[in-house]
């Protein structure tokens, strides 16, 4: 069993609901990461997405294009993120750690290291998941096996416009859970729907056996909460980003860390 199934495993045992934040790796300070995933993990996050950064990021909205495209300013790449859940290990051995991104920069990573090097690399790091946006699963069989062999889950998104068909077929590959786009467009779109996410995921349940984490609009704990009813898990990115993005190096890990553990106590309530 993997650090991503063991937790959410352990979470459904105590009745509690999945906390996993997303950050860009490299921002908005290219070397804050590895304490600001340290901070959200003492704030009480279950689960930390970790962006890695690419120039041309289709699903992403403005805030996290920003975001990434300051980290590719310092430098930040796929060496240098894995970097970064190498050095969190150091003293974090048990928080599950997923890299979400885009297919080009594991193919131009593959093409420097040698065949499937990104998920070898990604696995000696620490890493435990990985949620490829431009990655269909229909084209995945083989990369979800490799993975698979190395510990590593693959995570898929699915959206209100997946067909029953595409769900089946997430369901045969993704492995750790699966994370639900609740809008329609990039991520930091529109106003969350509650009512509708809460008919799409017993649809989602019929077709996916993992759990089921929500993000795209989640902003706040009201939000979270009305999400945390129905989901396994709650994912939230663009809102973080805001929050940090203009906060001096000293008041990064603060401004997370005040959010998210508010986040976790009105979670840790409703259950």
């Amino acid at each position: 069993m993997s650090r991503i199934q063991s937790k959410l495993a352990q979470l459904k045992a105590e009745g509690r609901k999945a906390l996993i934040p997303y950050v860009t790796a490299g921002f908005p300070y290219a070397d804050i990461t590895p304490d600001l995933m340290h901070a959200m993990v003492a704030a009480g996050s279950d689960v930390i997405e970790l962006g890695v950064p690419f120039s041309d990021p289709m699903a992403d909205g403005p805030v996290i294009q920003k975001a990434g495209e300051k980290a590719l300013g310092f430098g930040v790449g796929t060496t240098q993120v894995l970097g970064m859940v190498k050095a969190f290990r150091q003293s974090d051995a048990t928080t599950p750690v997923v890299l979400m991104g885009y297919a080009n920069p594991v193919e131009a990573y593959n093409l420097k290291h040698g065949p499937d090097s990104f998920i070898r690399d990604a696995a000696a790091a620490g890493v435990d998941g990985v949620l490829i946006v431009d990655y269909p699963p229909e084209e995945c069989e083989q990369f979800a096996a490799t993975l698979k062999a190395h510990g590593l889950d693959l995570i898929f998104l699915l959206a209100p416009t997946s067909t029953p068909e595409r769900m089946d077929l997430v369901g045969r590959l993704a492995s750790g859970y699966v994370y639900y786009v609740s809008l329609k467009g990039v991520t930091g779109a529109g106003n969350l729907d509650t009512a509708a996410v809460e008919a799409m995921l017993p649809r989602i349940r019929q077709h996916v056996s993992v759990p089921v984490g929500v993000g795209f609009g989640i902003r706040d704990a009201a939000t979270a909460t009305a999400v945390g009813r129905v989901a396994d898990a709650v994912v939230i990115g663009t809102r973080l980003i805001q929050l940090i993005e203009n906060q001096p190096r000293e008041g990064v890990a603060l401004a997370a860390a005040e959010f998210l553990s508010g986040i976790r106590q009105a979670l840790d309530a409703q259950s």
